[in-house]
């Protein structure tokens, strides 16, 4: 889970993307108008776009970060994959804007001038969006934000589109070709349905709860297994999810014959310790059993090293809840 320190840097830098998608709507709105680039101006509108986006991530890391209460008794963080679902649905509602304008002026026809300040200002921007995009992806993976990992997103493909659409420009200043604009205009539109389409999914994910990656899956498998000489006989009904940056884990653990209750509540204590660390700080919850309940498959050895580990109903299996 993010720490204390890890919540200044996510309002941070959502707070940064903010700052920046404002300054570069009002330098492509302007040049939009001067040069009356359908590209341009769907460019502005993508901003405007990345602009709601980065609130919607601020408001979101901020929700995240508050603690449990008695309505929200396991945490705020999926707000967090909330967000990123979102923004997600709004970068492919800024592609269907783009796409439309871009159909309009190839049908209609549309003149565009004074080309050197669009290629100006969308030098400028996707500039500004690969540095800016650059710093919230990082503090997206250091405090593992979805919704900074969204809004990085934004402005990566942000950056992208403004390349493609100067590029567009420096095409139709070369030849002339008008209806080139909205050609490219409809190529970058295209470009930010794929990621809102990713962003979408990933965040959908996490939504419905979907197991922690076979990586950790494993990771909680060996923490298990290094108990076997402290008593531990087997371990099931493994189930695990995530929720923004925090990880849920809960597992039954049996012990072996004649492990004290005492004992057992110890050990479970320090296998949980063990599993955090290993997770990043996972809320890990264990459900204490006899051996007898070990089911055939399931079992620790005593040594470790040594036993049917591949066969662990805790692998791949016992990943998914129950259904």
């Amino acid at each position: 889970m993010a720490g204390e320190g890890a919540r200044p840097a996510k309002r941070g830098a959502a707070a940064l993307s903010i700052a920046s998608n404002t300054s570069l709507i009002l330098l492509k709105v302007v040049a939009g108008t001067i040069t009356g680039s359908v590209a341009v101006l769907s460019e502005a509108m993508h901003s405007s776009i990345d602009l709601i986006a980065s609130i919607v991530a601020y408001i979101s890391v901020r929700k995240a970060d508050e603690p449990a209460d008695e309505d929200h008794r396991y945490g705020h963080e999926k707000i967090e994959n909330l967000s990123a679902a979102i923004e997600g649905m709004l970068i492919l509602v800024g592609s269907g804007v783009i796409a439309y304008e871009a159909i309009r002026h190839l049908a209609i026809g549309a003149k565009v001038e004074r080309l050197g300040v669009g290629i100006t200002v969308l030098g400028i921007s996707a500039v500004a969006n690969l540095v800016v995009g650059s710093v919230v992806a990082r503090r997206a993976r250091t405090t593992e934000s979805a919704a900074l990992e969204g809004d990085a997103a934004h402005l990566r493909t942000d950056a992208l589109s403004s390349v493609g659409v100067l590029a567009g420009l420096v095409l139709v200043q070369i030849t002339g070709a008008d209806w080139l604009d909205p050609v490219v205009a409809l190529a970058v539109a295209a470009g930010i349905v794929v990621s809102g389409v990713r962003i979408l999914t990933r965040s959908s994910r996490v939504l419905v709860d979907e197991a922690l990656p076979p990586a950790e899956l494993a990771a909680i498998r060996d923490a298990v297994h290094a108990f076997g000489p402290r008593g531990v006989a087997g371990f099931h009904k493994l189930r695990t999810r995530r929720a923004g940056a925090r990880r849920y884990v809960d597992l039954h653990v049996q012990f072996r014959s004649g492990t004290t209750l005492e004992d057992a509540h110890a050990t479970a204590h320090e296998l949980q310790d063990a599993i955090r660390s290993r997770l990043r700080g996972a809320d890990v919850l264990i459900h204490l059993e006899p051996e007898d309940r070990v089911q055939p498959g399931t079992e620790v050895p005593a040594v470790e090293g040594h036993g049917p580990e591949a066969q662990s109903e805790g692998g791949a299996g016992a990943t998914r809840p129950p259904g």
